[in-house]
């Protein structure tokens, strides 16, 4: 790989990192291709990225984004979004399917953590299942009502 290829790859993760919330560091040695891309059409589902990248250049792409706190060491596979719930899930998900998937350590909302916060953020609910949660909590009162109105309605019907 010449130099100015290397510069590209340090661009582009290092502005793909300034954007990204999470970025998880992964263990892949072991899996084969066709499990590689099984994780990568997880990850497309949830607009979040995967790529392997090599250690040194990862290093630099990281601290051009601002990111410190994490050594990197042998193999990794890197996992990166906008959403930090949405990246803990696929990777969660993926270790749970595939034993030789190890979460190392990551950046969850910009800050270093380990693998237990990650799997702490995988076990929250979604976006859209939080959006979910919100519409019926603010249609409960409205439902309640209507109920109550409807019983009235009867009550008087009957006498």
């Amino acid at each position: 790989m010449t130099k100015t290829q290397k510069a590209e790859i340090i661009e582009v993760l290092s502005n793909e990192f300034k954007d990204a919330q999470s970025v998880i560091f992964c263990d892949y040695k072991g899996l084969g291709v066709s499990k590689l891309e099984s994780l990568r059409k997880m990850a497309r589902a949830k607009d979040t990225k995967v790529q392997v990248v090599k250690n040194t250049l990862a290093t630099i792409a990281l601290s051009n984004a601002s990111l410190t706190g994490v050594e990197l060491k042998d193999t990794n596979i890197l996992v990166w979004g906008a959403d930090s719930v949405a990246t803990s899930k696929v990777c969660s998900d993926f270790a749970k399917e595939n034993d030789k998937f190890v979460i190392k350590s990551a950046y969850v909302d910009r800050e270093a953590a380990d693998a237990a916060k990650v799997e702490a953020f995988a076990k929250l609910p979604g976006r859209e299942e939080l959006l979910a949660m919100l519409a019926a909590t603010w249609m409960a009162p409205v439902a309640c009502f209507t109920i109550g109105l409807d019983a009235l309605r009867q009550k008087k019907e009957e006498a």
